[in-house]
């Protein structure tokens, strides 16, 4: 999946062209809001590797842990997208 959108805030917004898990990771960011996203509740490989990525490029993303039971009993991580980003059609340039 592909996905561009700019994150706001600071200086100037920055557009990022995310392709791949990486674009569909931020998609189901975006999507989740507050809820956020855990692969336990919806299966992805690798979603910390995508999580890790996002935030070296710059994203704001919250982790937290929350337990489960079950045979495999433990905790599982909760990330919620803290920066403000929008898809970059609707992103505002600077003022003129």
């Amino acid at each position: 999946m592909n996905k561009t959108v700019t994150l706001l805030g600071g200086e100037c917004p920055r557009t990022f062209k995310l392709s791949g898990r990486i674009g569909q990771t931020m998609h189901n960011l975006m999507q989740a809001k507050s809820a956020g996203i855990t692969s336990l509740e919806s299966p992805a490989l690798r979603l910390a590797s995508h999580i890790h990525v996002l935030r070296k490029m710059g994203f704001s993303i919250e982790t937290e842990l929350e337990p489960h039971g079950g045979t495999y009993s433990g905790n599982h991580a909760r990330y919620r997208l803290l920066s403000e980003v929008v898809p970059a059609d609707t992103a505002k340039g600077p003022e003129a």
